[in-house]
């Protein structure tokens, strides 16, 4: 099917509106603050293949309602270990470097943080304005990320006839569900190429493609919008298997969110590709988007999300201070270099590291 076909088709899928309500007792997930929740991240790093340099993401986004940063420490065996930022979106990691002679390298970085459920009405309530520096920030293109050519042709069909930007949001949302899905032999989360995407009619991969890809088209219409990359820590409170932590262990469980701008709400939480998610991977799997769980994930996920994960940044093109290699997507995942360049950071088993979370009773 190609890109037009696909976009009609969503067209005419989103005209129907919003998924009917769904009683309580068929499917419930419906996040509110109910409390914070304090966790602790523990990444521990022993970059193989000669590697001497590594660049480890710290979960220190700040956001009042929603997730507050605490201590970060570290021990290993480093002639260098220091937390730095990337001076354009602010994003924290911990760099380090190893003597050339470092026969096993070593660090382990344990962060704790609080975390709570978020849910918000889009656009009521009463939220500070968005300032000029970060609403350009969060309008503005990345290089996977264009906001004009196809991107911008296909918002607009998209929100054709939406009056505010509540609606355009709402729209946009629900045509990025009705039109994607996941695909589960996507490497890691996904790049998010959305002009890829867009072009082929391809529109599946993982979180980092499919929230990009709302992110992407909501620039492009006024509306500013972020990706959100963070990490999975707990299992969901209300049974979805596909929402949250297998284990203890979530070196793998690293999530892309979105969130967009919206006066009254201020930046409000988005996540389509967890509707995908739940599509593909929720028991039994294969769920149609008219099952109850769908539909209550597809409800929620416009608005409110879940306190079971927390986030690094929104850093996108990443250039890795101390670095040899070009800047990467977003940084997500631990890295680390060697004389060839980059490790595989999406094969923690050879790579190596390992990162375990733990929530702590306050």
């Amino acid at each position: 099917m190609n890109r037009r076909h696909i976009l009609k088709a969503g067209l005419a899928a989103g005209a129907l509106g919003v998924a009917p309500r769904l009683a309580s007792a068929q499917a419930v997930y419906t996040p509110a603050p109910k409390g914070w929740r304090t966790f602790a991240l523990v990444a521990s790093i022993e970059p193989e293949a000669g590697a001497t340099k590594a660049w480890i993401p710290l979960p220190t986004f700040e956001a009042s309602d929603w997730q507050r940063a605490a201590n970060v420490t570290w021990t290993g065996n480093a002639k260098v270990a220091e937390r730095v930022k990337d001076p354009k979106y602010g994003a924290e990691m911990l760099r380090v470097e190893w003597a050339a002679d470092q026969q096993s390298p070593r660090i382990e970085v344990t962060a704790q943080v609080q975390a709570q459920d978020r849910a918000v009405v889009p656009g009521q309530g009463n939220a500070a304005p968005l300032g000029e520096a970060e609403r350009k920030l969060n309008l503005a293109a990345t290089e996977l990320l264009p906001t004009d050519g196809l991107v911008k042709e296909t918002a607009e069909e998209i929100v054709k006839g939406k009056k505010d930007d509540v609606a355009k949001a709402r729209a946009l949302y629900e045509w990025v569900v009705e039109n994607t899905f996941r695909n589960p032999k996507t490497l890691g989360c996904g790049v998010g190429d959305i002009t890829a995407m867009i072009k082929t009619g391809n529109l599946n991969g993982k979180c980092a493609d499919l929230n990009a890809l709302f992110v992407g088209l909501a620039r492009s219409v006024g509306l500013p919008a972020r990706d959100v990359y963070g990490i999975r820590v707990m299992p969901s409170q209300f049974g979805f298997k596909a929402l949250g932590a297998g284990s203890e262990n979530v070196t793998k469980a690293q999530h892309c969110r979105a969130e967009v701008w919206l006066t009254g709400s201020g930046w409000t939480p988005v996540d389509p590709a967890d509707v995908r998610k739940v599509v593909l991977e929720e028991p039994p799997g294969n769920l149609a988007l008219a099952d109850p769980k769908v539909m209550a994930a597809r409800k929620a996920l416009f608005g409110s999300w879940e306190g079971n994960w927390i986030a690094f940044n929104t850093a996108h093109d990443v250039k890795l201070p101390g670095s040899r290699e070009a800047a990467i997507p977003f940084l997500m995942y631990p890295q680390a270099e060697n004389q060839a360049g980059f490790l595989d950071s999406l094969d923690p088993d050879k790579f190596k590291y390992r990162i375990i979370a733990r929530e702590l009773k306050t």
